[in-house]
């Protein structure tokens, strides 16, 4: 399964040192569960509709200090970029409380990344009120920049490409997707570059999700 990719790529990362799934108690999220159990993976399972509840606590179940969070819909996230986000939080972690690359999107949607301090989540927790909010997380903390210091990280030119859809929320979508691993032989070490380089040779492939309209970019500060 797509998410089996996802958990792979992220397992290449220098600084990850624990991967936790966090889905929601729905039914038909059983499989995710099952999924994880057999590959050794943590799976908390929490609000469906409360996800940056179900946030927080997967974090304290695994008394972590920080979070370093990536999308279920982001299946070809590239390890090197999820460090290259970790590698910056931890050269400023005394300065900044949360670094994303998804404040303003430079990268390709589909490498979202974000690290954050477990103090900024708890407080995040405690002082979010609207449901609207804290169905996406991490907005809370992305949306006031006056109560926590939060940093975007902007693509350099090798990954800015904006306009390239490569996650997963529509069939549209999964078709890409599905055409960039049959491509590469279903080869988990391709690098954003290597997509990259793909979709330039293949724009039919690259402009068949490009209209597809994005619910997550209302959420964003900025956008495109």
């Amino acid at each position: 399964p797509l998410l089996g990719y996802l958990i792979e790529r992220l397992r290449k990362s220098k600084f990850i040192n624990q991967i936790i799934v966090a889905t929601s108690i729905n039914k038909e999220n059983d499989l995710i569960e099952d999924f994880c159990e057999k590959e050794g993976i943590s799976c908390y399972r929490g609000s469906e509709d409360d996800v940056l509840l179900r946030t927080t606590e997967a974090l304290i179940s695994a008394k972590a200090s920080h979070g370093v969070e990536v999308y279920g819909d982001c299946p070809l996230i590239d390890p090197e970029i999820v460090d290259f986000v970790i590698n910056d939080f931890l050269m400023s972690s005394e300065d900044y409380d949360f670094v994303g690359n998804n404040l303003e999107t430079t990268f390709p949607p589909g490498m979202e990344v974000e690290i954050f301090k477990m103090s900024a989540l708890l407080k995040a927790n405690k002082q979010a009120i609207d449901p609207k909010i804290r169905e996406h997380g991490t907005l809370f903390i992305r949306q006031n920049p006056n109560l926590f210091k939060i940093k975007n990280l902007s693509a350099p030119n090798k990954w800015r490409r904006p306009e390239l859809e490569i996650e997963v929320d529509t069939q549209e979508d999964f078709e890409v997707i599905s055409k960039i691993l049959e491509y590469f032989n279903y080869d988990l070490s391709i690098s954003l570059i290597d997509i990259i380089r793909f979709l330039n040779s293949h724009p039919d492939v690259a402009e068949y999700n490009s209209k597809i309209i994005r619910r997550w970019k209302e959420t964003r500060l900025k956008g495109k």
